[in-house]
Protein backbone atom coordinates (compact mmCIF):
# COMPACT_ATOMS: atom_id res chain seq x y z
CA UNK A 1 0.00 0.00 0.00
CA UNK A 2 1.28 3.47 -0.90
CA UNK A 3 1.91 6.06 1.79
CA UNK A 4 -0.79 8.32 0.35
CA UNK A 5 -3.41 5.58 0.38
CA UNK A 6 -2.50 4.68 3.96
CA UNK A 7 -2.95 8.35 4.98
CA UNK A 8 -6.40 8.36 3.34
CA UNK A 9 -7.39 5.21 5.22
CA UNK A 10 -6.28 6.75 8.53
CA UNK A 11 -8.23 9.94 7.79
CA UNK A 12 -11.33 7.82 7.09
CA UNK A 13 -10.78 5.84 10.30
CA UNK A 14 -10.35 8.96 12.46
CA UNK A 15 -13.43 10.58 10.89
CA UNK A 16 -15.57 7.53 11.67
CA UNK A 17 -14.19 7.33 15.22
CA UNK A 18 -15.22 10.96 15.77
CA UNK A 19 -18.99 10.29 15.48
CA UNK A 20 -19.15 8.39 18.80
CA UNK A 21 -19.92 11.41 20.96
CA UNK A 22 -22.73 12.90 18.91
CA UNK A 23 -24.52 9.54 18.50
CA UNK A 24 -24.11 8.68 22.18
CA UNK A 25 -25.83 11.94 23.14
CA UNK A 26 -29.01 10.69 21.41
CA UNK A 27 -29.37 7.53 23.54
CA UNK A 28 -32.51 7.17 25.68
CA UNK A 29 -31.96 4.68 28.52
CA UNK A 30 -28.61 2.96 27.87
CA UNK A 31 -25.84 4.29 30.08
CA UNK A 32 -22.18 3.70 30.99
CA UNK A 33 -21.39 -0.03 31.07
CA UNK A 34 -24.37 -1.05 28.92
CA UNK A 35 -23.33 1.38 26.19
CA UNK A 36 -19.82 -0.06 26.23
CA UNK A 37 -21.14 -3.62 26.17
CA UNK A 38 -23.42 -3.19 23.15
CA UNK A 39 -20.92 -1.16 21.12
CA UNK A 40 -18.15 -3.72 21.75
CA UNK A 41 -20.56 -6.60 21.06
CA UNK A 42 -21.63 -5.21 17.69
CA UNK A 43 -18.01 -4.35 16.78
CA UNK A 44 -17.01 -7.98 17.44
CA UNK A 45 -19.90 -9.21 15.25
CA UNK A 46 -18.92 -6.87 12.40
CA UNK A 47 -15.27 -7.95 12.42
CA UNK A 48 -16.24 -11.63 12.79
CA UNK A 49 -18.48 -11.43 9.70
CA UNK A 50 -15.73 -9.65 7.75
CA UNK A 51 -13.22 -12.32 8.79
CA UNK A 52 -15.59 -15.16 7.87
CA UNK A 53 -16.04 -13.64 4.40
CA UNK A 54 -12.30 -13.25 3.92
CA UNK A 55 -10.91 -16.34 5.68
CA UNK A 56 -13.90 -18.74 5.46
CA UNK A 57 -12.81 -22.05 7.06
CA UNK A 58 -9.52 -20.52 8.18
CA UNK A 59 -11.35 -18.26 10.68
CA UNK A 60 -10.42 -20.29 13.81
CA UNK A 61 -6.84 -21.02 12.64
CA UNK A 62 -6.33 -17.28 12.10
CA UNK A 63 -7.30 -16.64 15.72
CA UNK A 64 -4.85 -19.30 16.88
CA UNK A 65 -2.05 -17.66 14.90
CA UNK A 66 -2.36 -14.39 16.82
CA UNK A 67 0.30 -15.34 19.36
CA UNK A 68 1.35 -13.16 22.29
CA UNK A 69 1.51 -9.95 20.26
CA UNK A 70 -1.99 -10.51 18.89
CA UNK A 71 -3.48 -11.32 22.30
CA UNK A 72 -1.85 -8.25 23.84
CA UNK A 73 -3.13 -6.12 20.94
CA UNK A 74 -6.62 -7.51 21.58
CA UNK A 75 -6.35 -6.49 25.24
CA UNK A 76 -5.29 -2.98 24.20
CA UNK A 77 -8.27 -2.68 21.84
CA UNK A 78 -10.54 -3.83 24.69
CA UNK A 79 -9.04 -1.20 27.02
CA UNK A 80 -9.62 1.54 24.46
CA UNK A 81 -13.20 0.44 23.75
CA UNK A 82 -14.09 0.31 27.44
CA UNK A 83 -12.31 3.41 28.73
CA UNK A 84 -13.52 5.63 25.88
CA UNK A 85 -17.23 4.86 26.21
CA UNK A 86 -17.25 5.01 30.00
CA UNK A 87 -15.38 8.33 29.91
CA UNK A 88 -17.67 9.88 27.31
CA UNK A 89 -20.74 9.12 29.44
CA UNK A 90 -19.14 10.86 32.45
CA UNK A 91 -17.70 14.01 30.87
CA UNK A 92 -17.99 16.09 27.70
CA UNK A 93 -16.92 14.94 24.26
CA UNK A 94 -14.29 17.71 24.19
CA UNK A 95 -12.76 16.66 27.52
CA UNK A 96 -12.65 13.00 26.48
CA UNK A 97 -10.98 14.02 23.23
CA UNK A 98 -8.41 16.06 25.15
CA UNK A 99 -7.25 12.94 26.98
CA UNK A 100 -7.10 10.98 23.70
CA UNK A 101 -4.87 13.63 22.18
CA UNK A 102 -1.97 12.62 24.42
CA UNK A 103 -1.51 9.53 22.25
CA UNK A 104 1.06 11.00 19.76
CA UNK A 105 3.38 12.01 22.59
CA UNK A 106 3.21 8.57 24.22
CA UNK A 107 3.54 6.83 20.85
CA UNK A 108 6.58 8.82 19.72
CA UNK A 109 8.34 8.10 23.00
CA UNK A 110 7.57 4.35 22.84
CA UNK A 111 8.60 4.18 19.16
CA UNK A 112 11.94 5.75 20.04
CA UNK A 113 12.40 3.61 23.16
CA UNK A 114 11.19 0.19 21.94
CA UNK A 115 11.41 0.24 18.13
CA UNK A 116 14.54 2.42 18.06
CA UNK A 117 12.72 4.38 15.39
CA UNK A 118 14.16 7.69 14.24
CA UNK A 119 11.55 10.42 14.71
CA UNK A 120 11.99 13.25 12.16
CA UNK A 121 12.29 16.76 13.52
CA UNK A 122 9.13 17.79 11.66
CA UNK A 123 7.16 15.11 13.53
CA UNK A 124 8.44 16.25 16.93
CA UNK A 125 7.54 19.82 15.93
CA UNK A 126 4.05 18.70 14.86
CA UNK A 127 3.57 16.81 18.13
CA UNK A 128 4.70 19.87 20.12
CA UNK A 129 2.31 22.14 18.19
CA UNK A 130 -0.54 19.64 18.61
CA UNK A 131 0.13 19.42 22.37
CA UNK A 132 0.07 23.23 22.55
CA UNK A 133 -3.30 23.23 20.79
CA UNK A 134 -4.62 20.60 23.18
CA UNK A 135 -3.43 22.60 26.20
CA UNK A 136 -5.26 25.61 24.78
CA UNK A 137 -8.42 23.51 24.46
CA UNK A 138 -7.97 22.16 27.96
CA UNK A 139 -7.51 25.61 29.51
CA UNK A 140 -10.88 26.66 28.16
CA UNK A 141 -12.83 23.78 29.69
CA UNK A 142 -11.09 22.73 32.92
CA UNK A 143 -13.00 25.28 35.00
CA UNK A 144 -16.27 23.56 34.03
CA UNK A 145 -15.20 20.06 35.10
CA UNK A 146 -16.95 18.66 38.20
CA UNK A 147 -15.88 15.64 40.24
CA UNK A 148 -17.66 13.14 37.98
CA UNK A 149 -16.18 14.80 34.92
CA UNK A 150 -12.69 14.66 36.39
CA UNK A 151 -13.12 10.92 37.07
CA UNK A 152 -14.28 10.49 33.48
CA UNK A 153 -11.16 12.23 32.22
CA UNK A 154 -8.94 10.01 34.38
CA UNK A 155 -10.66 6.91 32.96
CA UNK A 156 -10.22 8.42 29.50
CA UNK A 157 -6.47 8.50 30.10
CA UNK A 158 -6.51 4.73 29.55
CA UNK A 159 -7.31 5.36 25.87
CA UNK A 160 -4.06 7.10 24.79
CA UNK A 161 -1.93 4.74 26.89
CA UNK A 162 -3.52 1.63 25.37
CA UNK A 163 -3.57 3.21 21.89
CA UNK A 164 0.14 3.98 22.05
CA UNK A 165 1.03 0.45 23.13
CA UNK A 166 -1.23 -0.94 20.40
CA UNK A 167 0.42 1.12 17.65
CA UNK A 168 3.83 -0.17 18.76
CA UNK A 169 2.47 -3.73 18.65
CA UNK A 170 1.12 -3.15 15.13
CA UNK A 171 4.52 -1.93 13.96
CA UNK A 172 6.38 -4.68 15.79
CA UNK A 173 4.22 -7.39 14.21
CA UNK A 174 4.74 -5.89 10.76
CA UNK A 175 3.71 -8.29 8.01
CA UNK A 176 4.38 -11.40 10.10
CA UNK A 177 1.10 -11.39 12.06
CA UNK A 178 -2.39 -10.55 10.80
CA UNK A 179 -3.80 -8.34 13.57
CA UNK A 180 -7.32 -7.95 12.15
CA UNK A 181 -8.37 -10.86 14.43
CA UNK A 182 -7.02 -8.82 17.36
CA UNK A 183 -9.74 -6.23 16.66
CA UNK A 184 -12.30 -9.04 16.99
CA UNK A 185 -10.64 -10.18 20.20
CA UNK A 186 -10.76 -6.64 21.57
CA UNK A 187 -14.50 -6.33 20.99
CA UNK A 188 -15.14 -9.77 22.50
CA UNK A 189 -13.01 -9.13 25.61
CA UNK A 190 -14.56 -5.70 26.17
CA UNK A 191 -18.12 -7.07 25.82
CA UNK A 192 -17.42 -9.93 28.25
CA UNK A 193 -15.83 -7.55 30.76
CA UNK A 194 -18.76 -5.12 30.64
CA UNK A 195 -21.59 -7.69 30.65
CA UNK A 196 -21.85 -8.24 34.44
CA UNK A 197 -21.94 -4.47 35.03
CA UNK A 198 -24.37 -3.81 32.15
CA UNK A 199 -27.17 -5.98 33.60
CA UNK A 200 -30.09 -5.47 33.78
CA UNK A 201 -30.32 -4.08 30.24
CA UNK A 202 -32.26 -0.82 29.86
CA UNK A 203 -31.57 -0.02 26.22
CA UNK A 204 -34.58 0.56 23.98
CA UNK A 205 -34.77 -0.56 20.35
CA UNK A 206 -33.81 3.01 19.45
CA UNK A 207 -30.70 2.72 21.62
CA UNK A 208 -29.79 -0.71 20.23
CA UNK A 209 -29.97 0.69 16.69
CA UNK A 210 -27.62 3.58 17.55
CA UNK A 211 -25.22 1.25 19.37
CA UNK A 212 -25.22 -1.17 16.43
CA UNK A 213 -24.26 1.72 14.12
CA UNK A 214 -21.49 2.65 16.55
CA UNK A 215 -20.24 -0.94 16.78
CA UNK A 216 -20.26 -1.52 13.03
CA UNK A 217 -19.22 1.81 11.51
CA UNK A 218 -17.63 3.79 14.35
CA UNK A 219 -15.57 0.97 15.85
CA UNK A 220 -15.21 -2.31 13.96
CA UNK A 221 -14.73 -0.94 10.43
CA UNK A 222 -12.37 2.00 11.21
CA UNK A 223 -10.22 -0.15 13.51
CA UNK A 224 -9.76 -2.59 10.63
CA UNK A 225 -8.79 0.35 8.40
CA UNK A 226 -6.17 1.40 10.94
CA UNK A 227 -4.62 -2.07 11.02
CA UNK A 228 -4.35 -2.07 7.21
CA UNK A 229 -2.89 1.44 7.10
CA UNK A 230 -0.34 0.79 9.87
CA UNK A 231 1.95 -1.21 7.58
CA UNK A 232 2.73 1.91 5.51
CA UNK A 233 2.87 4.58 8.22
CA UNK A 234 5.29 5.27 11.06
CA UNK A 235 4.05 4.89 14.63
CA UNK A 236 4.03 8.66 15.39
CA UNK A 237 2.34 9.35 12.06
CA UNK A 238 -0.51 6.95 12.91
CA UNK A 239 -0.99 8.66 16.26
CA UNK A 240 -0.88 12.14 14.74
CA UNK A 241 -3.46 11.31 12.07
CA UNK A 242 -5.67 9.83 14.77
CA UNK A 243 -5.86 13.33 16.27
CA UNK A 244 -8.39 14.19 13.56
CA UNK A 245 -10.87 12.40 15.81
CA UNK A 246 -10.04 14.87 18.60
CA UNK A 247 -10.65 17.79 16.25
CA UNK A 248 -13.88 16.50 14.68
CA UNK A 249 -15.63 14.97 17.71
CA UNK A 250 -16.49 18.28 19.46
CA UNK A 251 -17.65 19.73 16.13
CA UNK A 252 -20.10 16.85 15.51
CA UNK A 253 -21.32 17.13 19.14
CA UNK A 254 -21.84 20.86 18.58
CA UNK A 255 -23.71 20.44 15.30
CA UNK A 256 -25.70 17.33 16.22
CA UNK A 257 -26.22 17.51 19.98
CA UNK A 258 -25.99 21.22 20.89
CA UNK A 259 -22.91 20.56 23.02
CA UNK A 260 -21.32 23.95 22.36
CA UNK A 261 -17.51 23.87 22.60
CA UNK A 262 -15.64 26.71 24.27
CA UNK A 263 -13.87 29.19 22.01
CA UNK A 264 -10.56 27.86 23.29
CA UNK A 265 -11.58 24.41 22.04
CA UNK A 266 -12.08 25.74 18.51
CA UNK A 267 -8.81 27.71 18.51
CA UNK A 268 -6.88 24.76 19.95
CA UNK A 269 -8.48 22.45 17.39
CA UNK A 270 -7.31 24.75 14.57
CA UNK A 271 -3.75 24.53 15.91
CA UNK A 272 -3.98 20.72 15.98
CA UNK A 273 -5.25 20.66 12.39
CA UNK A 274 -2.43 22.92 11.19
CA UNK A 275 0.10 20.64 12.92
CA UNK A 276 -1.33 17.60 11.11
CA UNK A 277 -1.36 19.32 7.71
CA UNK A 278 2.22 20.56 8.21
CA UNK A 279 3.48 17.08 9.07
CA UNK A 280 1.80 15.37 6.11
CA UNK A 281 2.83 18.03 3.56
CA UNK A 282 6.41 17.77 4.78
CA UNK A 283 6.27 13.97 4.49
CA UNK A 284 4.94 14.20 0.91
CA UNK A 285 7.77 16.57 -0.08
CA UNK A 286 10.33 14.11 1.34
CA UNK A 287 8.78 11.28 -0.70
Amino acid sequence: MSHRRAVILMICAATLWSIAGVLTRHLDGARDFEVTFWRSFFAAIFVAVAMLRQYKKAFIPRLRLLGKIGLLSGCMWATMYSCFMIAITMTTVANTSIMESLSPLFTAFLAWLILRQHIPGRTWLAIAAACAGICWMFAGSISQVDQRGLLGMLIGLGVPIAASVNVILLKKAGHTVDLIPAVFMGGSISALMMLPFALPFQASLHDITILAILGFFQLGFPCMLMVRASASLSAPEIALLSLLEVLLAPIWAWLGADEVPAQATLVGGAIVLLALVFNELAAMRED
